[in-house]
């Protein structure tokens, strides 16, 4: 830390060394199923799962440490990757080797103030790392580290703000794993069974479909409702291939025309409405790329194959994706992008090349799915399902939001940017 960074008010630049002890009680038990592991990226501190293989080759020299809740603990390894965290109270007593150390906090330090600080700070700890195999930040050079430490208050303040925000993000990311559930279960059924309706007009109503009371038949791909089809993708409506135009012709780019690729993709939203980059009619023409209408289903037939989306604007695409232009007169594109998420596996085992796996044009043509033959029944199964998307996109935007907001306050309540002394006032009054 540079000698010339201002310190704020009441705040002082200290040594980690001042503020945290190496904790090195040998833990003579080694309880294989008491060690404790630090995940990547800030996730956190969790048991360690070991395998039996591990065990047989484990040195019977090899030293445990007994750590404590409450322990500042890191990876050597791993360190300037975010593998450090605080020992949470169900992991009290477990263990770790030196490769792993933990430090016992002195009173004048908030070790959660001090795990979000150096969440912010971790890859400094790369100017830190030595040897020449397996590089490692040691325990002497880590608490040589300087960070600026305010009153152990404010440090317990700034903490409780950032744990209140992390306990809301923790909350929302479990309700999005629910709802993720319920609807991978819904699609199990609603894509093997379908719905039958009963009733008319406001008094329609529609069910699942059983196989004890309703009608099945056998089918290519096994059991299917006697309503049902299978289709070959091909007898849906048109696949089209995509092109690129030349790279090294301007003319060629940044045009009014939505390009769409794998990359674009990638992001696994139901709806496309842009892209990353875009091309010109110029382009368009010099290549053997199509405009596609809108409402098509466009899939990434490499790199990797399988990523999804419909499009909600006219579009082309490059040869790194293919698009499927259904008949809206027999089927309802936003079924067929639920009903596809079940065949990606085997997409790619259709697949083949040397340099990247690739599904051909021919081969998408080819592959067999489960259809209603009935649009309203389509429709039904896909209004269900977009339902509980809907849910789930409402969530996530909510968990981007929360985060957006912590990384804000960490910017700012860590650096001292906006202080928390009154907070600390009012509550004391």
């Amino acid at each position: 830390m540079s000698e010339n960074v201002k310190v704020l008010e009441g705040w002082k630049r200290v040594k980690l060394g001042e503020v945290l002890s190496i904790s090195r009680i040998p833990d003579n038990e080694k309880d294989p199923n008491k060690r404790i592991t630090v995940r990547l990226w800030n996730k956190g501190v969790f048991a360690r799962e070991v395998r039996e293989v591990e065990l047989n080759r484990e040195k019977e020299s090899t030293i445990y440490y007994k750590r404590k809740a409450g322990q500042f603990i890191y990876g050597k390894q791993n360190l300037v990757r975010g593998a450090f965290g605080v020992i949470p109270p169900e992991l009290d007593g477990y263990c770790s080797t030196s490769d792993v150390p933990s430090f016992d906090v002195s009173k004048n330090l908030d070790v959660y103030y001090l795990d979000y600080t150096l969440r912010t700070l971790y890859k400094a700890f790369s100017l830190y790392e030595k040897g020449t195999g397996s590089k490692r930040v040691h325990e002497k050079d880590f608490l040589s580290f300087e960070i600026f430490l305010p009153p152990i208050f404010e440090q317990q303040k700034i903490a409780e703000i950032l744990k209140t925000v992390d306990r809301a993000i923790e909350k929302t990311g479990k309700i999005i794993e629910k709802y993720k559930r319920i609807k991978q279960g819904l699609m199990q059924d609603l894509l093997t069974k379908g719905v039958v309706s009963e009733g008319e007009g406001e008094s329609e109503k529609w069910r699942l479909r059983n196989e004890k009371i309703d009608k099945f038949k056998d089918s290519p791909l096994g059991r299917i409702p006697e309503e049902w089809e299978v289709v070959r993708l091909g007898e849906t409506g048109r696949i089209v291939s995509g092109a690129t135009p030349d790279t090294s012709k301007p003319q060629f780019w940044n045009g009014d025309i939505v390009w769409v690729t794998p990359d674009d993709l990638s992001k696994q939203k139901k709806y496309i409405y842009t892209s990353q980059r875009k091309i010109s009619k110029d382009g368009l023409n010099s290549c053997a790329a199509k405009i596609i209408p809108r409402d098509s289903i466009v899939l990434s037939s490499r790199a990797p194959i399988g990523y999804l989306s419909i499009v909600k604007t006219n579009y082309a695409t490059n040869q790194g994706c293919k698009s499927i232009i259904l008949n809206k007169n027999y089927y309802d594109e936003d079924f067929f992008y639920y009903c596809l998420h079940r065949y990606i596996n085997k997409m790619i085992s259709l697949g083949s090349g040397t340099t990247f796996n690739e599904i051909s044009k021919s081969q998408l043509a080819k592959l067999e799915v489960k259809v209603p033959c009935l649009l309203s029944e389509q429709h039904r199964i896909a209004s269900i399902l977009s339902q509980i998307d809907e849910v789930i996109e409402k969530e996530q935007a909510y968990k981007e939001k929360l985060e957006r907001v912590k990384k804000g306050l960490m910017e700012d309540l860590l650096t001292g940017k906006v202080r928390v002394n009154h907070l600390i006032e009012e509550e004391e009054k």
